[in-house]
């Protein structure tokens, strides 16, 4: 495999510093393609057997199409994913080449080159379509890995599959969680997306218990895109709400460019005779020429082991990409997709002053790089979804949080032409899920080219695209909501949860307590007081709405949920502020969330945290827990199961054949 010299690449790095990174363009063209610093593109998106991804088609006029708009789904999508060991290559910016590595990797078997970074492709589908996943499990077996206790580690070339954030059945063949697929087994899974299923950016990755952190931090984690083309429109006088896709178009029909970008923290590492991870002087995880980084132990993760291992975030399987083509004063969507295990991302974006200082290679002196050198105030993030789900009106942000599993989609239109740095920024110790201070470090940069024609801002893109591309009878509606701040009540996807619906659900709530009990020869780590034990439940009743309340007793976790997201209703801290709201007591962990849908969200330890859910459609078992997913391989989590209301006041459980609690 040809790659760069450590001498051009470090001549290249000094260049990501460059306003115009010449000299890199110029190296690249010396390199073979898919070289580390050749501009980055969204992932590869899975073959299917139409030959093409699902693309957003309106046909024609919008006020020439019928009360019920968009083309119907098509030919349903068939996939194929193999499960590989490979071989690839990660570069290490502290010693300027590529650390040769095998890790466990997702491959397309239909045919996309895997390349030498570790990212999977892209599943895009639509709603009304059943995604039809083969899973063939080509690693090697691994008799007897089964522990007497299920919270150990265990089995690490068993998988299964999850679709995180979709909205589709925990059962059978379909997002089944419970399921094991062992080596050499192949498994046809099902997902069949409701035709009223929410347009936006979710992702997929393993979740079998045990091995589950592993997995998911060798690269095994991709984008899953739900493309949407109903417009709003009116029924019965009332306002029956459609996907943002339609919104975001220029007045030529042209969506806007879309960037897929999936983070991933790879934490591998070269060990020594003694099967010790090598170490640098300064304590950082070190691999030599001709050695083969790779993740087979749990050792691997643990409280401060990424900040520790000096690894840097990689964004689509690279380490310090370079985003291309940006046009000034052009809106874009960024699909941002947190498949990482163990840091938390504060991004933010920042103009790169013209005659920068080349880039340090160490981590630990970005920070001072960053201050020198990207100049200036953070761009506005105009979030339009958090975790796939449309906001009732658009929030901007300068520092998007972003926790393990957490989504965001967010317009970014760069002011002027040049070059920004892409920035991971300083965070307290509360607000990271390594319990550590975290400095400033460089992700990657962004080029921008002239604009082109006049300079718009945000809101009138959005209101002139309303004007040209939505239905007459609700347009006027859509123009004034985004006249009125932003808002987007005409796009979102879920009606409130209210106060009363719960209360005439008659429900008494449900209770989360994260914990890590230190106190035996191990930590123990606990969904209210226990360990993970597969074989009990917490039951819920379908078509209830109920309240939530979620807390942490000992530092902080990130609370996912499968199949039904949730609304936020209120965060306290400890001393009972609100903190989820926009003003002064805001924290920024929570800024401008109260009200927002999500499937996963941060639990600070002491606060208090109220949301509320729907159990909707689909019954069966699935669970809750951490998305630290070392801390969810070893206890913190819980099974779920929603039963069928036996109609007198109890359900009817499957296990025992009658109703009854």
């Amino acid at each position: 495999m040809h790659h760069r010299t450590p001498s051009a690449q470090r001549a290249c790095l000094a260049a990501l510093a460059a306003a115009t990174l010449a000299f890199c363009a110029a190296a690249q063209a010396a390199d073979a393609a898919g070289a580390q610093d050749a501009p980055l593109a969204n992932p590869p998106v899975v073959l299917t057997d139409r030959g093409a991804p699902a693309q957003l088609q309106l046909q024609g006029q919008a006020d020439a199409l019928p009360a019920v708009q968009g083309a119907a789904p098509i030919r349903n999508p068939e996939l194929s994913l193999d499960i590989v060991l490979r071989p690839g290559q990660i570069f290490d910016p502290a010693t300027g080449r590529f650390d040769n590595v095998q890790l466990r990797s997702y491959v397309d078997a239909k045919g996309t080159p895997p390349g030498r970074f570790f990212i999977a492709p892209t599943i895009e589908a639509r709603p009304g379509e059943t995604v039809r996943m083969r899973l063939n499990n080509r690693l090697d077996p691994q008799p007897g890995c089964k522990p007497d206790d299920i919270n150990i580690p265990h089995c690490f070339n068993s998988t299964n599959l999850h679709s995180h954030g979709l909205w589709v059945s925990p059962s059978g063949n379909s997002d089944n969680v419970l399921l094991t697929i062992r080596p050499g087994v192949k498994f046809d899974y099902e997902y069949a997306i409701p035709d009223t299923h929410p347009a936006g950016t979710f992702w997929y990755h393993p979740h079998l218990h045990g091995s589950t952190a592993l997995q998911v931090s060798s690269g095994m984690a991709g984008a899953l895109v739900i493309r949407g083309n109903r417009l709003p429109h009116k029924v019965d006088g009332k306002t029956k709400t459609g996907d943002i896709d339609t919104l975001l178009r220029h007045p030529d029909g042209a969506p806007y460019s879309e960037r897929v970008i999936v983070f991933q923290q790879i934490q591998y590492a070269c060990r020594d005779a003694d099967g010790n991870i090598k170490i640098n002087p300064d304590k950082t995880w070190r691999c030599d020429p001709g050695d083969v980084g790779s993740i087979e132990s749990y050792d691997q993760f643990g409280p401060g082991s990424w900040p520790a291992s000096g690894r840097y975030t990689t964004i689509n399987g690279r380490v310090l990409p370079v985003f291309a083509d940006a046009v000034a004063g052009r809106p874009e969507r960024w699909r941002l997709i947190h498949a990482g295990v163990r840091d938390t991302i504060n991004l933010q974006f920042l103009p790169l002053r013209a005659q920068a200082e080349p880039l340090p290679t160490s981590t630990a002196l970005h920070d001072a790089w960053i201050q020198r050198n990207c100049v200036a105030q953070p761009l506005q993030q105009a979030e339009i979804a958090a975790d796939g789900l449309t906001r009732a009106q658009v929030y901007d942000k300068t520092l998007n949080i972003l926790q393990p599993g957490y989504r965001s989609d967010v317009l970014m239109m760069f002011p002027t032409a040049g070059a920004y740095c892409m920035v991971d920024a300083a965070a307290a110790a509360t607000s990271t899920v390594n319990a550590l201070v975290e400095k400033r470090q460089l992700l990657g940069t962004v080029r921008v080219r002239p604009a082109v024609g006049p300079q718009l801002t945000l809101q009138r893109h959005l209101v002139l695209a309303a004007d040209r591309w939505m239905p007459r009878d609700v347009r006027g509606e859509v123009i004034a909501g985004l006249q009125d701040g932003l808002r987007l009540a005409a796009f979102i996807p879920h009606p409130t949860v209210t106060e009363a619906e719960v209360k005439a659900s008659g429900s008494p709530g449900q209770k989360v307590e994260f914990n890590i009990d230190l106190n035996g020869p191990k930590p123990i780590f606990e969904v209210n007081g226990r360990p993970y034990d597969p074989d009990t439940s917490r039951d819920l009743v379908l078509g209830q709405a109920e309240e939530w309340t979620l807390s942490s007793a000992f530092v902080n976790h990130p609370f996912h949920i499968h199949v039904n997201p949730f609304q936020i209703v209120s965060i306290k801290d400890p001393n009972g502020v609100e903190v989820s709201g926009t003003g002064e007591t805001a924290d920024p962990q929570y800024a401008g969330t109260q009200g927002l849908w999500k499937d996963t969200l941060f639990v600070k330890q002491d606060y208090t945290i109220l949301v509320r859910t729907r159990y909707q459609r689909y019954i069966g078992e699935y669970v809750l827990h951490c998305h630290i997913l070392d801390h969810e391989d070893q206890g913190m989590m819980q099974n779920v199961r929603v039963l069928i209301p036996d109609g007198e006041g109890g359900v009817i459980d499957p296990d025992k054949g009658h109703g009854g609690h």
